[in-house]
Order: C-alpha cells, then structure tokens, then sequence
C-alpha cells in the first residue's frame, strides 16, 4: 500500500508539471507578450479633444499643436547633456530628475521629458534629435480658448497623476486630463480614444516597419464636441460688471435649469493655465490667498441668504396655513420678544403691513411673527424646525443640487438635531424665539449663489424647478437625462405663489429697490443685506455687510432667474441690485437704456473696503 501511495504521489507531481507546461507554452501569451515588447515599438496618436462652444453656437475653447519630447528609458544612450539642456532651455539636474522618474515607472513605455513644446522649439529640435538616441518628439493638441471670460465654467487641462493613472489604465504617464470646470466634469466626451501604433525593431534596435504591416494598429478617435448652456457675451458683462469686486452672479433660465452666467471674482483669463506656463501662473493664482481666484464664488461660496430668505417663510407661512395675505403685523424698528425684551432690528418704513408690502419693504418685524408662528403651530420646537426644514429643502437650499458641475458646496439648513446640541438640550430648553435670525435669513442658514438662483427659478416657475445643468448638448444631440429633464417639485402649493410674487414685484415698483426699475421690463426681485462676521484672536467680529439681490423677469413666463452675492457691499441695492437689473437686461434686450447705472457700477471698486483693516463694526440692520 505504501509503495502504491509513493507511486500516485510522483505521478500526480509530473501530471501537474507536465500541465503546468503545456498551459505556460501553448495558452499564456505573457511570455511570449514580453518578448515582443523588447521587439516592438509602441507610438500612440493622440486625438483632437473635443471643441466647446456656447449656447449660441459660438466657440469658447477649441486645440492648437504641441510637441512632447519622450524618452523610452531602456533605448536610451549616451548623449550630450549640456547641448540637450540648452537646446531645450532645462537645466541638468531637473533634466536627471525626469530621467529617473521615467526609469522608475517603465524602462519599456514612453515616458514625457518636456511637455509642450512650441513650434519654434519643436523645429529647432527637430534638426538635432539624431544625436539623442532613445528620444522621440510626439505631436498631441493644447487647449486654444477663444474667450477671455468664463475660466471657472470651462476648467483646464493637465498632467495626469498616479492616482488618476492606477483608477483609470487609458491614461499613461505624461498624459493629459481635464482637472476642473466643464473639461473636468466631461473628460470622458472631451478625450475621445488614443490611437496606437506598433514599430518593430531589428536585433540592432533599428525601426524596421510596422509590426505585422499594422494589422494590430488603430487609428485615433476625436474627442466629442460641447454645447454648454453659458450665453458667453451674458457671462462676459457679469465679469465686467464684477471688476475690484468680490463675489458671483449665477443666472438661470427657469424653464429648463440652464446655467446662462456663472460668474465668479475675482478671476483669471483661462489662457494662462495652458503649456509650459502653467505650473507657474497656477501657483501665483492657488497662493493669492486673498482674492482666490481659484475659488468659484457661485457654486462654492456659503453665505447667510439675507432678505431674500423671507420669500421661502412667507410661502411656508401661507402653506402652514398660519398666516394669510391680508394679516398685518406691527413693526417698530424691530421685533421684540424673549422675557429681557430683546430686538431684531428694522428700518423705517409704514406700519402695520400685510405680506405684499412686508415683501415689498422687507420688514423683519413681519417675517419675525411668521416665522415664529411656523415653528411654533407644533406641539414641540423640534418638531417645528425639522417640518420648516423640510419645506426649505425642497427649494434645493441645503444640499447638492446634483448639478453637473465639477464643484460646489452643500450650505446649510439646520435641525432640530443641531440646535438641540447647540442649547445641550434637554439639560437646557430652547424655543422658537432662540432660532429667530432664520426668519429673514440669518441665523445658521447658509446658501451658494447657485442655489439662491435656483430658489428664485422656482419661485418663478410657481413652484418648480430643473436640477441647473451646464451642458446643452454632445456632439449635437441634445441631452435627455432625465436629472435635469423632468422638473422637481417644491413643498408648496401652486397657488401660494402669486402673493409672493407680487410682494417681489412691488419691490421694484415701490418697495428697496425701486430707483433700479428698467423700462419695460416687470422684474420681480428681493434685496438683501447679510450680516458679515469673522473671528479675530478668537473674538467675534462683525464687517461690513455682504450685498444680496435676487430677481427674475418678466414676471409672466420669465426667461431669467439669478442671485447676485458682492461681497461686502453694504446693503443689498447698493451693488448687487444694481447688478442683477443690468444684467437681466442685457439678456432680455442685448442692450443697455440705462447708461447711468452701468456707469455707476463700472467706476465704483471696493478694493478700498477689502483693504480695511478688521474692526469691530455697530449692529446693522437687515434689509
């Protein structure tokens, strides 16, 4: 039996041997890969990235050429150091640096050693590349913009990094990728397909045609072209009308969600962040930590809503049924409630008012009441503010709006969770008067520009909105993607509107924003002063205010809703009013009647007022 057992066992060892052969030389090709790669070549042609254009048909960014120098480490030989580093202007040891970083991530793939090349240098290269041997110049395309506005929508193009490389094989070292904006967020359209190209080589390492006549080749696939929803000439007057300012402008066609103008300020002329150049004026715009350039206002920056906030409590009012359009409240500069009578503040204007003319003149003392009657119709605060919660997110203020921007920023709606731990509940009991800054948007509510903007679409639409998309179209067919197709219902019913609507109305017929009415136009707006505060040496300190103006015209079928955040700029028709008339009509008429106001807003800068240094400021009120 024991001889019989040391039988089966030295059989079974050769049968798995004699297996393990045949499966190494008859089906693995990895061997037999590896063999072919010291033999063959591979070039890749790289594809024109896709154009884009505006939403007019007009072309923002489209390619230009530009020339790599690559190296395939092992191919290499002994060369000239000095005369290559001066004919590419590099100097040896970054030259070194690139060589072993090459070396390291592929002895046999191609590795970039200067990207970018110009044309003048590609050609005064061109003539010495004999004496390199295992260098190659290949030929890909840059980014050529064709505007001077909209940076922060379109993005920019750079070197891929490891960790785009290991999550994605299609890239290679060297390769380029969209990092931000529109080139970012359609990598994908944009790139196209990479075509290759197999060389094969002697036993002396010299070309000797392609390998099996290009049997294997494939030949590149263009990028897709873009249609995105951004009117360029609109977007190029809000940057104007943003010079030595702080702040974004978003405007949106209420019937579809389209982004028209996204503007942020300060920014930068998207050619700077093309070629060679690039690493350089990045950095110079990623250290200026001041302005931010970098930093897109409109989607990224969390703000107290201001006044413009007391459109959503006046509808969640008439919804709750606490409130109807004709109750009056009184106001004498300012409510007054809590058992030490304290004051939210409000300026001068008739009392008592009902909702329109409360809207009109924005009164805190009315929005106050309402907004206390919200939260307290239930039997507890919490479950008061969770059910206020609810209603303004259906707004889409608190969230990502699920935009197909490549960035933003969620802002804030607190809970009844928050407050609880805010007032170490229950050890200590807070009620409605505690969270009474939320009435005229204050308080711990915070909203982007582009959410501010999409409120206002559905305040315009009756109580709808289309999640705001940039994109219009690929390669000419329009998108169907149901996300920004079918449109998103709010909290309240439909016929709540009309009231709120006409309160906005009123605002420029007779209300804070009367002097800024344009000739045939009924805008519907809001103003806004939002109280601006920091910390410095860990004391609170409150700054000049951030100016808030949210419109939308005409008032019947309107074509644009948009939010207008400068900030600090005072209060909310000073600046940002101001703004939003011009540009609403820009885009309802392609011209300018009032030369005045354009001309106040291009010759007034608050560099001066970001200049200040920090001091503490006297209370202001909230308008």
């Amino acid at each position: 039996m024991r001889k019989l057992l040391l039988y089966l066992i030295i059989i079974t060892t050769g049968i798995i041997f004699i297996a393990r052969l045949f499966y190494l030389q008859i089906y693995n090709t990895s061997y037999a890969s590896l063999s072919e790669d010291n033999a063959i070549k591979v070039i890749y042609d790289y594809p024109q990235r896709g154009a884009i254009y505006d939403r007019n048909g007009k072309l923002l960014v489209t390619n230009q050429p530009s020339y790599d120098v690559m190296v395939i480490p092992r191919e290499l030989k002994p060369f000239d150091t000095l005369e290559f580093c001066s004919v590419l202007n590099i100097s040896k040891d970054k030259l070194i640096r690139r060589l072993q970083k090459a070396r390291s991530y592929s002895p046999r793939v191609p590795s970039i050693v200067i990207p970018q090349l110009t044309k003048d240098e590609y050609a005064f290269l061109q003539e010495k590349m004999r004496k390199f041997e295992g260098f190659y110049i290949q030929k890909r395309s840059l980014r050529d913009y064709q505007t001077y506005h909209a940076s922060n929508v379109l993005g920019y193009i750079g070197e891929v990094n490891d960790a785009a490389i290991r999550k994605d094989p299609y890239y290679l070292s060297g390769d380029l990728i969209g990092i931000d904006g529109v080139e970012k967020q359609y990598e994908q359209e944009l790139r196209g397909i990479k075509g290759v190209k197999r060389i094969q080589k002697d036993r002396f390492n010299r070309d000797i045609g392609p390998y099996k006549e290009g049997k294997f080749d494939t030949l590149p696939v263009n990028g897709k072209d873009l249609q995105i929803t951004i009117d360029i000439a609109l977007q190029k007057y809000g940057e104007r009308l943003m010079v030595n300012k702080r702040g974004g402008i978003v405007a949106l066609e209420p019937s579809t969600g389209e982004i028209l103008a996204l503007v942020t300020a300060p920014s930068y002329k998207p050619e700077l962040l093309v070629g060679r150049k690039r690493s350089r004026e990045f950095t110079k715009l990623f250290y200026d930590t001041i302005g931010k350039p970098l930093f897109d206002r409109g989607v990224k920056g969390e703000y107290p809503p201001g006044s413009p906030f007391k459109t959503i409590n006046a509808l969640i009012g008439l919804q709750e049924g606490i409130v109807d359009t004709q109750e009056r409240f009184s106001c004498h500069m300012g409510y007054y409630y809590g058992k030490t009578n304290r004051r939210l503040g409000c300026h001068s204007h008739r009392s008592p008012l009902n909702m329109i003319p409360g809207i009109a003149h924005s009164c805190n003392a009315y929005f106050a009441n309402v907004y206390r009657r919200i939260i307290e119709k239930y039997d507890t605060p919490q479950e008061g503010v969770d059910n206020w919660k609810k209603h303004v997110e259906s707004f889409g203020l608190g969230n990502y709006l699920g935009n197909d921007l490549s960035a933003g920023r969620p802002g804030r709606v607190p809970s009844a969770a928050d407050y609880n731990k805010q007032y170490d509940y229950p050890t200590y009991k807070w009620y409605a008067t505690g969270t009474i800054s939320n009435a005229i948007g204050q308080g711990e509510v915070l909203a982007t520009p582009i959410q501010l903007a999409n409120m206002t679409a559905a305040i315009a639409n009756r109580g709808y909105f289309h999640t705001p998309h940039i994109i219009k179209a690929i390669d000419n067919k329009p998108i169907e993607d149901k996300n920004y197709t079918v449109p998103k219902k709010t909290s309240i019913d439909k016929e709540h509107f009309e009231p709120v609507i006409e309160g906005m109305h009123q605002v420029y017929t007779q209300g804070t924003a009367s002097f800024l009415q344009v000739e045939g136009i009924d805008i519907c707006g809001k103003t806004g002063t939002a109280e601006n505060y920091t910390k410095i040496n860990g004391e609170r300190v409150q700054l000049t205010d951030h100016s808030v103006f949210i419109a939308f015209a005409p008032k019947e079928n309107p074509k644009i809703a948009l939010a207008v955040f400068v900030e600090n700029g005072y209060w909310g028709a000073r600046y940002a009013g101001r703004i939003a008339s011009l540009m609403i009509e820009k885009h309802l008429k392609n011209s300018i009647s009032r030369k005045d106001l354009e001309d106040w807003v291009l010759s007034h800068s608050l560099e001066d007022e970001y200049a200040k240094p920090y001091s503490k400021e006297p209370f202001k009120i909230n308008q």
